[in-house]
């Protein structure tokens, strides 16, 4: 997803911060009243894109005064996150759970919150989205950063790994403990820079008192008002927009963008990506080319759009059962919309 920023007219505010086991559907007709066509207008924002993640993070804010105190909190959210939940960071809370060998892990606020929302995105999809396809990412040569994976075009060694099952995972939010079975691992990819960019949002405004929007690799939060409203986004599928993205505009909450394409890596004969099948441990097969979703909140739109690849042909239908506003591209260039997405 690549990104501008304008004001726009004011309009409904959606609810940001809500995980929980209905929130997707719920967050469908809040983020209906969030989301509108965008029209061209004159930038009047303070802006900085920098590298985190492993992706670029952009940064927007209403105060251009406020950009640098901005930066500072998205700088600590996001080393928190990466701290906790970084699987090719051998220091981090992740690495360490993944090594434990089954025994009881005691983690901290930061992972447990990050955890919890991956096992809420594991029940919401039915398992679409399931944090225990660390092994899975693994035996398809997903096993370095992503920008070390072109260096190796070798064969795999190992056949596919269907993941494990999310309902293994024994944690304590109480005690903020975890304990995973031998031979586990946990991969958070799929949720953790969603919540990053939920966490600070909120963070900034609530700190500054300024409109925010946080764009994390097409992870984009948006928390606050800028002068005029809202914000224009645009949304580039990589199919039917390589001259001029399609553009909505959206007053609050999150939007997501999930293309198989824009991680992808090759192993001997096989082109893979990083959106995995967890029940046979695959590359989910593309039936769209792209999936963006407009929810109340960053992590229920990613949660969505990576679900919506998964389940492929049938995730027009679901998506349109949460009422969650959803643009879905398939290779050949097909739109297809969902709960009140622009045209």
């Amino acid at each position: 997803m690549t990104l501008t920023a304008w004001p726009f007219s004011p309009a409904s505010r959606a609810p940001v911060g809500r995980h929980g086991r209905h929130a997707a559907s719920n967050a469908g007709t809040a983020a209906s009243a969030a989301i509108a066509l965008g029209r061209p207008a004159v930038p009047t924002v303070a802006g900085r894109t920098t590298w985190a993640l492993g992706t670029f993070c952009s940064i927007l804010v209403s105060r251009p005064a406020m950009l640098e105190a901005a930066q500072r909190i998205l700088s600590a959210e996001l080393a928190r996150i990466d701290l906790a939940c970084s699987r090719f960071r051998p220091d981090s809370e992740l690495s360490a759970l993944n090594r434990s060998n089954g025994k009881r892990v005691a983690v901290s606020a930061t992972f447990a919150r990050a955890l919890q929302v991956a096992l809420w995105a594991a029940e919401t999809t039915d398992g679409d989205v399931d944090p225990t396809c660390g092994r899975s990412l693994v035996a398809l040569g997903y096993d370095k950063d992503y920008s070390e994976l072109a260096a190796d075009t070798s064969a795999l060694a190992e056949p596919p790994t269907p993941a494990a099952g999310w309902r293994c995972v024994d944690f304590n939010p109480v005690k903020r403990t975890v304990r995973m079975p031998r031979g586990v691992l946990l991969d958070l990819g799929a949720t953790a820079k969603a919540l990053a960019a939920d966490l600070a949002a909120d963070a900034i405004c609530t700190q500054l008192g300024a409109g925010v929007l946080v764009n994390l690799g097409g992870d984009i939060a948006v928390d606050g008002q800028p002068q005029d409203g809202g914000w224009r986004i645009g949304v580039d599928d990589g199919v039917t927009t390589a001259d001029e993205p399609h553009c909505v505009a959206v007053a609050a909450g999150g939007v997501a963008t999930s293309c198989p394409a824009v991680r992808g890596w090759r192993r001997g004969d096989r082109d893979l990506h990083h959106i995995v099948q967890p029940s046979t441990g695959q590359p989910a097969e593309i039936y769209w080319a792209a999936v963006s979703v407009a929810g109340a909140t960053c992590v229920d739109a990613n949660t969505a759009s990576t679900a919506a690849i998964v389940r492929g042909r049938a995730a027009q239908r679901w998506l349109q059962d949460l009422r969650l506003p959803a643009r879905l591209v398939t290779p050949d260039g097909r739109v297809a919309t969902t709960g009140g997405w622009p045209r």
